[in-house]
């Protein structure tokens, strides 16, 4: 019966972490994601870096005093130690996110959260890889080996990079096969082929000895910003509506096969002075990346990062399943089993006490929350930001019966499209330049004529890329722009 009830690891990265990843980036808000794209960056790749050593040495001291004491059975290694902080560090704020998106909290701390949970699971997941190929030569083979150490960060280096490029190829091929065939004149097709060419690259990536989550994650990010202009209107809702259902029936398994496999897992290593020594550990290595980051980064920010954002950044650091699914994909030595106990009552910890805490800890850290929608005469009369999958900045629309979300504005303290670009990363300004004037006419049907942004030797190729769409959308008004007005500012025709 436990062997029934007992679930294969690989079920969990094949079957359902890609639907979970996927719709983290294909229902990514781009406008406050890339308004903190420097910031998201540095607190994902520096800061789980930072978490990861800082856990990994402060495990190591309690893995030595447990030694001491006496209550250490096998072996546990360094690389052990740093394999559970790279493991650990993988936040998953899945309860924290859902009571900001129901309370409507402040748009630039769900922004910075849900950015880094998203990347910071990706991150996670390479840099355990690479710890794992950490392999010196000799006789000891865990004793430090300069060699072996920039081996293994040219292994995170290569995997990262290759994931992320196959990822954003599928999701450009599907672009251009949506942009180019009549697939949209038969949407139950359209929606079959997007969920596969989807689903493949996860697939492709684990083929070639990548990692197939990190591929996922930016193939959708990738169809966000352009397949999905592509697609016909029963398509689009079809293919929200799915990754929707999918990530929601996936993270509820888990979070229930987690309580499972409590009682059920036949190994577990109950350690009192390691899962201590843990919650300590996972305590310190978040508040060291978090404040020390935040003033950094704060010098180089207009619109700084208040000490109450950092606190409830600090206080949303939950571990969830991603951390679990790492976890227990590795349970044959004695360190992996004690890791995987205490990972998993980490996870039962952070998701029922400050998973439950979200609310009271927003109020007393006084964070803006509440913003209500606005009426439909208010819509017409007020700037509102509407952001919806696959919307740019520059192409807001105005709400109608297929937005799928609707996010409240900034409030009165934010002037929205000039906030935008005055806060925008200059990474991020440099990109959406290239992207708005080049990428998005080839791949989508709309921006600019090529025919304008490419030299004039190119005229050929830019007629060929450059869908009729866009010559006929220069003629119209933009999206952000309001109908009505835009039509009382045209000439009446006059009746001769």
């Amino acid at each position: 019966m436990l062997r029934k009830v007992t679930f294969d690891p690989e079920v969990f990265f094949n079957i359902l972490l890609p639907p979970i990843i996927f719709h983290a980036g294909y229902s990514l808000k781009k406008r406050h994601f890339f308004r903190n794209l420097g910031s998201i960056l540095a607190y994902a790749f520096l800061g789980t870096a930072v978490s990861c050593f800082i856990i990994g040495n402060l495990m190591y001291g309690v893995v030595k005093l447990m030694k001491v004491v006496g209550q250490l059975s096998d072996k546990f290694y360094y690389t052990d130690c740093l394999f559970f902080g790279a493991i650990i560090s993988a936040t998953d704020p899945v309860t924290v996110l859902a009571i900001f998106n129901e309370l409507h909290a402040d748009v630039d701390l769900y922004a910075l959260l849900f950015g880094e949970s998203v990347l910071n699971d990706a991150v996670a997941i390479v840099l355990s890889s690479s710890i794992v190929a950490y392999q010196p030569a000799g006789l000891n083979t865990h004793a430090f080996d300069a060699a072996a150490f920039f081996k293994s960060v040219g292994i995170f280096l290569g995997i990262f990079s290759g994931s992320f490029t196959m990822g954003a190829v599928t999701g450009v091929v599907t672009a251009l096969v949506t942009k180019f065939t009549k697939l949209h004149c038969f949407p139950l097709l359209e929606t079959a082929l997007f969920f596969l060419m989807s689903w493949s690259t996860f697939l492709l990536a684990e083929a070639c000895g990548f990692t197939g989550v990190v591929a996922v994650l930016f193939c959708g990010i990738t169809q966000a910003h352009y397949t999905y202009n592509n697609l016909s209107v029963e398509s689009r809702s079809r293919t929200k509506q799915l990754f929707e259902v999918l990530h929601f029936l996936a993270e509820n398994f888990i979070f229930s096969y987690m309580g499972l496999a409590l009682f059920t897992f036949q190994k577990h290593v109950f350690s009192p002075v390691f899962i201590i020594g843990a919650f300590v550990a996972i305590f310190l290595g978040r508040a060291a990346h978090i404040y020390p980051l935040s003033f950094f980064l704060n010098l180089g920010r207009r619109h700084k990062i208040g000490w109450n954002f950092q606190h409830m950044m600090m206080f949303s650091g939950l571990r969830g399943a991603m951390a679990f699914a790492l976890a227990i994909r590795d349970t044959a030595s004695y360190a992996r089993q004690m890791m995987f106990t205490t990972t998993l009552l980490i996870v039962f910890f952070t998701v029922w006490i400050i998973g439950g805490g979200t609310t009271p800890m927003l109020s007393w850290l006084n964070i803006r929350v509440g913003v209500e929608e606005p009426s439909e005469e208010d819509q017409n009369e007020q700037r509102w930001q509407y952001i919806r999958v696959g919307v740019d900045p520059d192409q807001d629309p105005p709400p109608n019966n297929d937005s799928f979300q609707v996010l409240q504005g900034d409030g009165p303290d934010s002037a929205t499209g000039n906030r935008t670009k005055q806060e925008s990363a200059w990474i991020f300004r440099l990109w959406y330049s290239f992207d708005h004037n080049y990428l998005k006419p080839i791949l989508t049907h709309s921006g600019p004529p090529l025919t304008t942004t490419l030299p004039a030797w190119c005229g050929l190729l830019a007629r060929c890329l450059t869908s009729p769409q866009v010559y006929d959308g220069i003629l119209q008004p933009g999206p952000i722009q309001n109908t009505q007005a835009a039509s009382s500012l045209l000439p009446k025709p006059r009746r001769r």
